[in-house]
């Protein structure tokens, strides 16, 4: 059974462990998105061992409807399929339903919506959702929820959420059944529910006391970073984190810049999952420490110093700006993969060196320190 352990605590920032049967997670950590069991950008498997990646991400909807989760199970399910023994978290498919498909009918029982790869006619509901993450066997679920558009009107988001409370029960009446299958590949297969609300501060915190109830074993809060303001998300953190149970781990769905991930940590956040690092890379955009750095630039065409003095990734150790950006401007796939990589290993790191920040009691220093350092970039948090 999962164990997580908070080891320490500096100021509502919290360094942990959370225990699975894949493995032990050192929390804060950042989980490197694969959406169809891949990091685009032609990175391996053998990759992430080597970039510090402790979870692997992968979308239940996307895998859904391509390639199929029958068939992955039938391949002894993504771990085995993909060839990672480390933890992956598999979202619900929820946001890809609300985001993706533009014809779709939210009812009590699920929604009925076409796939956006052949037009087909699906139907995904909280127990559908589950039964696709099973045959996936990852190591944590994610619950079916509607992701309401941060302008959406009270109403809308109060019905919403209530609903979402109610396809939550569902969730996890559906994977206690799944986990005592015999075909069953992950029987430890966790739940995580998902706390919603837009930016209205009363149904968030109301939302939050609703779901700690149930017990589940972790929480994560949804619909933020889907276009209000950073103000906005660091408002809902404050208001809504504290009322979240302190004993499970928090996760902020699809958050974020590094300038975000600082600021959440220090409100009490222990999971991160974004597509910036590698959207990022794939399009030469890379993160330092002074900030982030666009390497199709002209001034460095003859730059012989590497993305990042120091840096121990894969592209740094070796290669230089003016190679890298000469393979981009080739469009070589290496170019693409070496940006992607050295990203990734950028988020890695931070998630490291924040661990040691509230190891060391010294938190807010770090954070103030790398904000600075970064702020020469005043686009970083825009992105």
């Amino acid at each position: 059974m999962a164990e997580y352990k908070v080891l320490k605590t500096d100021g509502n920032a919290k360094r942990a462990e959370f225990k699975t049967v894949h493995g032990t997670i050192q929390t804060p950590v950042f989980m490197n998105v694969g959406t169809v069991a891949a990091i685009k950008g032609a990175v391996s498997t053998e990759d992430l061992e080597q970039i510090k990646t402790q979870v692997e991400l992968s979308n239940t909807y996307h895998l859904h409807v391509r390639t199929g989760d029958k068939l992955i199970h039938e391949m002894g399910g993504l771990h085995k399929f993909m060839s990672w023994n480390k933890p992956i978290l598999t979202d619900s498919g929820g946001f890809q339903v609300f985001s993706l498909a533009g014809l779709r009918k939210i009812k009590e029982e699920g929604v009925y919506f076409n796939s956006h790869i052949d037009g087909r006619k699906i139907f995904m509901g909280p127990e559908e959702s589950m039964q696709i993450q099973s045959n996936l066997a990852s190591t944590i679920a994610m619950a079916f929820d509607e992701c309401p558009s941060s302008v959406a009107d009270r109403i809308y988001v109060q019905n919403s959420v209530d609903r979402t409370t109610r396809w939550l029960q569902r969730c996890k009446d559906e994977i206690k059944r799944l986990n005592s299958l015999e075909e069953t590949i992950n029987k430890e297969q966790l739940l995580f529910g998902i706390n919603q609300g837009a930016i209205y501060e009363d149904i968030r915190i109301e939302h939050a006391k609703r779901i700690t109830e149930m017990d589940l074993d972790g929480y994560a809060v949804g619909g933020l970073a889907v276009g209000e303001s950073h103000e906005d998300m660091y408002r809902i953190l404050d208001v809504t984190v504290p009322h979240l149970p302190k004993n499970k781990p928090t996760y902020l769905m699809g958050v974020g810049t590094p300038a975000n991930i600082l600021e959440a940590v220090d409100r009490g956040i222990d999971f991160f999952d974004c597509v910036y690092p590698t959207r990022n890379g794939r399009h030469g955009h890379v993160y330092t420490n002074q900030g982030k750095i666009n390497l199709f630039n002209k001034q460095y065409e003859k730059d012989a110093r590497p993305i990042e003095e120091g840096c121990q990734c894969p592209a740094c150790r070796r290669y230089s700006r003016a190679y890298i950006r000469h393979l981009l401007k080739a469009k070589e796939m290496l170019g693409m993969r070496l940006c992607v990589l050295h990203n990734l290993y950028f988020y890695n790191t931070m998630m490291e060196e924040i661990r040691d920040a509230i190891d060391a009691g010294r938190y807010k220093s770090y954070k103030e320190e790398k904000l600075y350092g970064m702020g020469q970039l005043k686009n970083d948090n825009k992105n």
